[in-house]
């Protein structure tokens, strides 16, 4: 597909952040697109959900927007977050070879629910320069119970990863009564071991920073009884994981 195909093609942006420190290496340009088929109960865009809102950006709007920050991202790049990144995979595709053409790298925050099977989903992954691939929980129920779906397809995501060796970054978020039994993290731990493609895994304390939003929209926060994840559970946390041999940030 030619430059002036790839700049037509169009996605529904949530919002954007132009300065974000977490969600990849460097300060990164951010594409928070809307749109997502789970349903986390600790969702902190849970106004990014629904498929219908958002705005229409074509991905050459997408790319130009992004390039007049080239100066303060050169150390970092574009990351395609959500919603779901992948429900657009299109999109994110157009948009990220524009971003190559100019020499800024992208990454795609995505919970690999999405079918890896599907092409438009492998060539967005393939256009990437890194997948953030969040895995909710280990077990298929607990998945369920917190997500609405199980993470075959996420397991699938990273085997498709480490088939091409794009680089992943895990992200699993510590959650009382959820995903924090040592089972859940040592079964995770010897499973993540034996991949190659896994550059880090990010353990991520669960926070109440979209609890706010869900009141805005009428819906009960169900978590808001649950406790924020203490220093000495994320470092118990670590420690299982990085016995495995997985470098853990």
């Amino acid at each position: 597909m030619m430059s002036q195909e790839l700049e037509k093609v169009t996605g529904t942006v949530h919002n954007t952040e132009s300065f974000g420190a977490v969600d990849g290496p460097g300060i990164r340009y951010i594409f928070y697109l809307q749109g997502c088929p789970l349903r986390c109960l600790y969702c902190h865009n849970p106004d990014a959900i629904p498929g219908k809102g958002g705005t229409l950006w074509t991905a050459g709007e997408a790319a130009k927007e992004a390039i007049r920050y080239k100066s303060f991202i050169k150390s970092g790049g574009v990351t395609f977050s959500g919603g779901e990144p992948l429900l657009q995979p299109e999109f994110v595709y157009a948009a990220a070879m524009l971003l190559k053409e100019k020499g800024i790298a992208t990454a795609i925050d995505t919970s690999g629910c999405q079918n890896p099977g599907n092409p438009a989903v492998q060539k967005a992954i393939d256009a990437s320069d890194l997948l953030l691939l969040d895995i909710k929980a280990w077990d298929s129920e607990t998945a369920v119970a917190l997500t609405g779906r199980d993470i075959k397809n996420s397991l699938a995501t990273l085997e498709y990863c480490e088939a091409i060796q794009k680089p992943v970054w895990i992200r699993y978020v510590l959650l009382s009564g959820f995903t924090m039994a040592d089972e859940q993290l040592s079964a995770m731990a010897d499973y993540l071991s034996g991949y190659k493609c896994i550059d880090r895994v990010e353990l991520l304390p669960f926070h109440k920073l979209g609890e706010p939003k869900w009141q805005e929209m009428g819906k009960k926060y169900l978590l808001g009884d649950t406790p924020a994840t203490s220093k000495a559970q994320a470092e118990h946390a670590t420690s299982i994981l990085s016995a495995r041999g997985l470098r853990v940030q």
